[in-house]
């Protein structure tokens, strides 16, 4: 038996070795990838999955997903080669705002250009076709990584064997762009922000701690939030519990993220749209791969609706319901139910 997936592997990173053109017309040049497998390409190089990862996600799926990893789960190691990229735009090791600018010498901060989820994906493609890879039995992922699933999907048919796009949409909706522009005001409305020419030293960590705040009010649900605090009340912080727990999950944040990702990211899901001006269910249709479209009951922010569109307009796609309390972040919470619905899947 193969052991590997027991023991976290090492980041791996792949040097683009042409410059990178973006939807938006510009150009990025010296781009890096940050990337973990598991397991081992087979000879025809058709036994690999990618996992695509959510907006403050990293390569290190056995980390965030450690449970779905293993012999015999959803994400087969002994059986599979499994594939995590860390995406264009974030801050864990592949190109994006806290990178160094090869023209400036300097990080690129908020100069670095508009991504959209096709980038970010023809990015992965490019890391895919390095690696060997021929076909991709599956392309799995939640949230952020659910839009990257579809975009597979649309962009590779050719590669792509299954989806499982979880807690997604097919396009953002107006509440999902209204709370991302309202976390974006945050980080703006920060005093050391300065159009995000912060100095690493004074970055504008209260801006990006109170949109987390706000982020994970809407990854949660009121049953949630009720079960776990209630109405309790610290008299020594003079605090509601639960406003404790947010100012820590935001503080958590801002030690391991950056602002500027945050605003690249949340600009990047919100200009996402299967459709691109098409007719949409028609879009949805020519998705010809079996998809299995997760929702989550308890989900405000993407509510199920959104999983029930897509999988009654893929033509081979099913809706998979995972019954949580969670709310959205439910699928890195409930990670045994949602194994059963993936192996069921598969």
């Amino acid at each position: 038996m193969n052991y590997q997936h027991l023991i976290s592997p090492q980041t791996q990173y792949y040097h683009l070795p042409m410059p990178f053109g973006l939807e938006g017309g510009e150009v990025l040049t010296g781009v890096q990838v940050a990337y973990r497998t598991w397991g081992k390409l087979n000879l025809e190089g058709d036994n690999a999955v990618l996992i695509c990862h959510a907006l403050t996600g990293s390569a290190d799926a056995d980390d965030w997903w450690a449970d779905l990893l293993g012999a015999n789960k959803a994400l087969d190691s002994d059986r599979n080669f499994i594939v995590c990229s860390n995406i264009l735009g974030s801050c864990y090791g592949t190109t994006g705002a806290t990178s160094i600018n090869p023209l400036s010498k300097m990080p690129y901060g908020a100069s670095f250009p508009a991504i959209t989820i096709r980038d970010m994906v023809h990015l992965q493609a490019a890391l895919v076709k390095y690696l060997g890879i021929k076909s991709l039995q599956l392309v799995i992922g939640g949230s952020l990584g659910g839009m990257q699933v579809l975009e597979w999907a649309l962009l590779y048919p050719e590669i792509v064997q299954a989806i499982a796009p979880i807690a997604t949409s097919g396009r953002h909706s107006a509440w999902c762009i209204g709370l991302s522009e309202a976390q974006r005001q945050a980080i703006y409305a920060d005093p050391h922000w300065c159009d995000g020419n912060y100095t690493p030293d004074k970055p504008p960590n209260q801006g990006l701690a109170v949109a987390r705040m706000m982020a994970m009010s809407a990854y949660r649900s009121w049953q949630s939030f009720t079960e776990q605090f209630g109405r309790q009340y610290d008299a020594g912080s003079d605090r509601f519990a639960i406003a404790s727990y947010l100012q820590y999950q935001g503080q958590k944040l801002v030690q391991r993220f950056d602002a500027n990702t945050y605003i690249t990211l949340t600009k990047a899901m919100d200009s996402h749209d299967i459709a691109q001006g098409r007719d949409y269910q028609s879009v949805l249709y020519s998705i010809k791969q079996p998809a299995l479209v997760v929702a989550i009951d308890s989900d405000i922010l993407y509510p199920p609706i959104e999983q029930q569109e897509l999988a009654d307009a893929i033509p081979h796609g099913q809706l998979g319901l995972l019954k949580s309390i969670y709310g959205h972040d439910a699928f890195l919470i409930d990670i045994e139910a949602l194994n059963e619905l993936l192996i069921n899947f598969s």
